[in-house]
């Protein structure tokens, strides 16, 4: 059952993603600022921690998970530290992802040609 509901849900967001593009006309930057923008907010509300454990993968891999992770570590460093764990925060929990995005967009850009 777990399969099934990240399933659901993680095309639920994906669906939303098109028909924001397709209908609304908005362009990929915008649905994606958009989704980690909303992220953000259900995890201000904290409505996104209990669609990740009710749908796992499913809302963790997403985009909007981008936005969670990024208020979620700001929230909890700002009660640790002060106004200067926003910034703290921010990078902790997603460094690793925010790192792998720019060596192997370098990485690829080394063994393929790109074209601009």
């Amino acid at each position: 059952m777990e399969f099934f509901w990240a399933f659901l849900i993680g095309g639920a967001i994906c669906v939303v993603g098109q028909l924001m593009m397709d209908v609304m006309k908005l362009t990929p930057a915008h649905v994606t600022t958009s989704f980690v923008v909303i992220g953000a907010l259900l995890d201000a509300f904290g409505i996104y921690d209990n669609l990740i454990k009710f749908a796992g993968a499913g809302a963790t891999v997403p985009i909007t998970s981008f936005g969670h992770s990024l208020l979620h570590g700001a929230m909890a460093s700002a009660e640790e530290h002060g106004f200067i764990g926003i910034a703290m925060g921010i990078f902790e929990l997603t460094s690793a992802g925010i790192s792998s995005a720019v060596l192997f967009g370098f990485l690829v850009a080394v063994i393929f040609e790109p074209k601009g």
